[in-house]
């Protein structure tokens, strides 16, 4: 039996009681989420979670990860007082203090993407499907575009560009200006960073089941 973190599981209980103390219907309409009674359904890359202050679990009834638990408290206790209109794409630099998080997010989400897809695009593209992944509703030139609704009003832009004779290959994920009054750079990070996981899960499910 897996070991508990006492420091995730004393920070956990901390952001439940927080929940607990939140009016559910008053964050409803501004995140776009589901509430039923004490609890809020939030899909997560299309996955729906369930939140109270009981708890986290996943559709089979089992707590999720550590970084998944997070992403989903801080979600709904940075909830903003009025839904924000500032739409446009921008990377995860242009994020006021994401600074000393810069370095992680190249090399463990756009970086480590890139490695994932190069040579395998096809099927990444079938794995970014089964996400939830569509085409964007802009025009771009790109081996590879993909919008995925990480959470309900926090959209993430995936750009890919194989490797050719003259440049290596090249990810870009990029966030609606927006998305930082729903969620901190930490977690704006954390969120890249599943979708990098959840993307090669699901690609090497493909490959096996080919």
């Amino acid at each position: 039996m897996p070991t508990v973190n006492p420091v995730f599981e004393k920070t956990y209980k901390d952001y439940l009681k927080q929940i607990a103390a939140i009016d559910p219907t008053s964050i409803e309409q501004i995140l776009g989420v589901r509430v039923e009674g004490r609890e809020i359904t939030i899909p997560l890359f299309g996955i729906p979670h369930k939140v109270s202050e009981k708890g986290i679990v996943d559709p089979s009834g089992r707590q999720p990860s550590l970084d998944i638990c997070v992403i989903l408290c801080r979600y709904i206790l940075l909830c903003p007082g009025v839904e924000p209109k500032a739409q446009e794409w921008v990377s995860f630099r242009d994020f006021k203090d994401s600074g000393p998080l810069t370095v992680f997010f190249l090399n463990d989400v756009e970086r480590a993407i890139a490695n994932c897809l190069t040579g395998n695009l096809d099927n990444m593209k079938k794995a970014g499907k089964t996400l939830g992944g569509y085409r964007p509703g802009i025009d771009v030139t790109y081996d590879l575009a993909m919008q995925f609704d990480a959470l309900p009003k926090v959209p993430l832009f995936l750009l890919f560009n194989d490797a050719d004779e003259e440049f290596p290959a090249k990810s870009s994920v990029l966030f609606e200006r927006r998305a930082e009054s729903y969620l901190d750079p930490e977690c704006l990070a954390m969120l890249g960073r599943l979708l990098f996981t959840s993307l090669k899960k699901a690609g090497l499910t493909k490959i096996l089941d080919n």
